[in-house]
């Protein structure tokens, strides 16, 4: 097996720590800190363990445009080398099974396509000229064939029918489009008529790439998050398991099934149709006998409690191996020796890597402190993963198979970190609603000062099964308040993730009952415990649910000084009708509007808007689909017509998250000159 030749001009150092004396030229974090951090992904192991290839994007402030680039690092970390500087988008390095070629997407070529490029140096080379972009590249287990993404036309026989009807549809002057059902739109991005299909090619000769989907009206991955995880060649490279949603009505199903399809093509068959709530994430044992998954139970509800399930090949039988386990698999690997899987998972505020046992599903914890995704196992068993925290953005770590001898690989954002000042959190828990312990992080501000009372930002989550974890967030970070002076409070209130499933369930037709009296109550806490705290200067603030809370806060209480609501949801019998993915409401409110006009009717904001009087900043992004600008025009309609000081920023090129660079900057100058308009002055 070919070694990569170490290029030792091209070594970069790492810095492993500050240089002594920088504090002096230290500046409180802030969104031009969080913009200009370098965002590491996709850590992918060679072959033989002795390099790890991972991508490397970079935001240009003078040009405002992203780039992303391939990097090496040595397993042992002292090697640290770039291996493309195109300015583009190259993502999904994949290595080939004898370790002597890297396959990854790249757009750099005026499209994006498969583009290879030796490890050891050397000019990248376009693998495919295909007549429309692809995405998602995978090497077959014998390096003999490549596995892709691209979205077609179902009904079009090959690419170049797509191709030609996207040109047709960009020349036509009339842009009307005509539906006769559901989805239309989804989170936001119209309908075309398109779906994601995975292709199979020959990785040397002529031959044309196989769509081992042909003629299905589905999307594998499925839209809008799916990834690589979403399929996978079985060993012996005969066949491909997938995930997909093929059902009538999508916009009330989260039925996800798993098929296994013949890279010969073929007609998918399906292993999990006993099953109509979420299966995905198929992941083949190392020899071929055993699929294993992420599975939920309930239909129509998409924060039910993710179980690691095997599916048996010879008896077609499916048994959750993680059932008696209350937590949630988010991802999914097999060790070489088939006998252990490794997963990650939310709990308790931290995204940890647990180990599971094969035969009988018991659950270790291996790697328990902060926010660790993107899980490898590495030739000789030693695990790779992305690693961040409150204080760290994303860096690259290994350890071994229980845990030990963890370090780090990379630290490329270092020296960036140790110019700016930062927080360091601390975690409390109180007694919230039902009398269940609720968790709570706190963040003094940068600067803080004994004896002074300092003004305070709470901030509330989105979901509202999502939680605030030990994590480097790039929209909603914690740091960027602390680092404006503010002492900063988070908290996982009912509904949240990481506390149990019965945890999570609890806000089902209670989203403004106990959700809000944890808030409450947790505010409570931090005021009787921290005298720093200047309870007359508050400002509440949240995204999606969190806007929703905003919202409802709005019309509850008037503790705070000012409110900040980013697409919140104002009118939930407005917004059932107007957002796209309807199990959501559905599971939420317990039925339709129609059905449970009550529930809609007594936990919308709108219901209480008479009692507005705080003032807010609202803000909204013109595609987001998920919860319309409409929801953000009418709340703002309503405080200009109460004669509530209020402000409307709308950005129209965002979708429901900000993810522009200059748009992100704009909004959290524009969020903390609020929060200072109504704190400070």
């Amino acid at each position: 097996m070919k070694r990569i030749r170490p290029v030792l001009p091209a070594l970069v150092c790492l810095t492993l720590a500050a240089a002594p004396g920088r504090a002096a030229a230290q500046h409180p974090f802030s969104v031009h800190d969080m913009v200009a951090m370098e965002r590491l992904g996709d850590p992918q192991p060679s072959p033989d363990g002795a390099w790890v290839v991972f991508t490397r994007r970079v935001w240009d402030k003078e040009t405002n445009k992203v780039s992303t680039n391939l990097w090496l690092v040595s397993s042992d970390g002292r090697q640290l080398r770039r291996l493309t500087s195109a300015k583009a988008s190259e993502t999904g390095p994949r290595w080939s099974p004898d370790g002597r070629t890297i396959a990854f997407i790249s757009n750099r070529g005026g499209s994006s396509q498969i583009w290879t490029i030796d490890p050891s140096g050397g000019e990248a080379v376009r693998k495919t000229d295909f007549p429309i972009d692809v995405d998602n590249v995978q090497w077959s287990p014998d390096g003999t064939r490549l596995a892709f993404t691209a979205e077609v036309h179902p009904e079009c026989p090959d690419m170049a029918c797509t191709a030609r009807r996207d040109r047709e549809a960009a020349d036509n002057p009339v842009k009307a489009r005509a539906y006769t059902r559901l989805l239309f739109r989804h989170w936001d991005t119209w309908e075309d008529g398109k779906r994601s299909h995975i292709f199979v090619m020959p990785g040397r000769g002529t031959a044309g790439p196989v769509d081992i989907m042909k003629g299905i009206d589905a999307d594998s991955p499925t839209k809008p998050f799916g990834g690589t995880e979403e399929f996978s060649w079985s060993p012996s490279g005969r066949e491909i398991a997938f995930t997909a949603k093929m059902v009538d009505h999508p916009a009330v199903s989260t039925d996800l099934d798993l098929y296994v399809a013949s890279i010969d093509g073929g007609e998918p068959r399906c292993i999990t149709e006993d099953n109509e709530a979420v299966d995905t994430a198929p992941a083949w044992s190392p020899d071929g006998r055993t699929i294993a998954y992420l599975s939920m139970k309930r239909p129509g509800y998409e924060a039910d409690r993710q179980a690691v399930t095997l599916h048996d090949r010879a008896t077609g039988r499916n048994r959750r191996l993680t059932e008696s386990w209350d937590r949630s698999a988010s991802s999914v690997a097999w060790a070489s020796d088939g006998r252990t899987l490794f997963v990650t998972a939310g709990d308790t505020a931290r995204h940890k890597i647990f180990s599971v046992d094969a035969d009988s599903g018991r659950v270790t914890p291996i790697v328990e402190d902060h926010y660790n995704a993107s899980l490898s196992v590495m030739q000789g068993g030693r695990l790779i993963f992305l690693r961040d925290s409150l204080t760290s953005p994303a860096e690259i770590f290994v350890s071994r198979q229980d845990g030990s001898d963890l370090r780090a690989l990379t630290r490329v954002n270092a020296e960036r970190m140790a110019a700016a000042q930062v927080s360091q959190p601390e975690e409390f828990w109180f007694t919230g609603a039902r009398g269940d312990k609720v968790h709570g992080w706190l963040l003094k501000p940068v600067g803080f000062e004994p004896g002074r009372r300092h003004p305070l930002a709470f901030l509330i989550h989105g979901g509202p099964q999502g939680s605030w974890e030990d994590h480097f967030h790039y929209r909603w970070n914690p740091q960027v308040y602390a680092g404006a002076g503010y002492v900063t409070v988070a908290i996982d209130f009912h509904g949240s993730t990481g506390y149990g499933q019965a945890f999570t369930d609890a806000i089902r037709g209670d989203w403004g009952g106990a959700p809000y009296e944890d808030l409450m109550a947790g505010l409570d806490h931090v005021l009787a415990t921290h005298d720093y705290v200047d309870g007359t200067r508050m400002g509440a603030l949240g995204a999606s649910y969190g806007g929703y809370m905003v919202n409802w806060i709005a019309g509850q209480t008037d503790r705070f000084r000012c409110l900040v609501s980013h697409d919140g949801e104002f009118d939930m019998m407005a917004g059932y009708y107007t957002t796209e993915e309807l199990w959501f409401p559905e599971w939420e409110q317990g039925g339709t509007p129609w059905e449970k006009r009550e529930v809609y009717e007594r936990f919308s904001p709108s219901t209480y808007v008479h009692r507005w009087k705080t003032p807010m900043l609202v803000i909204h992004g013109a595609l987001d689909y998920r919860l319309p600008e409409t929801e953000g025009f009418a709340a703002f309609t309503a405080l200009q017509r109460l004669g509530v000081p209020s402000k409307l920023l709308h950005f129209p090129d965002e979708n429901h998250w900000v993810l522009k660079a200059r748009n992100s900057i704009l909004w959290h100058e524009t969020v903390i000159g609020w929060l200072d308009q109504w704190l400070k002055k």
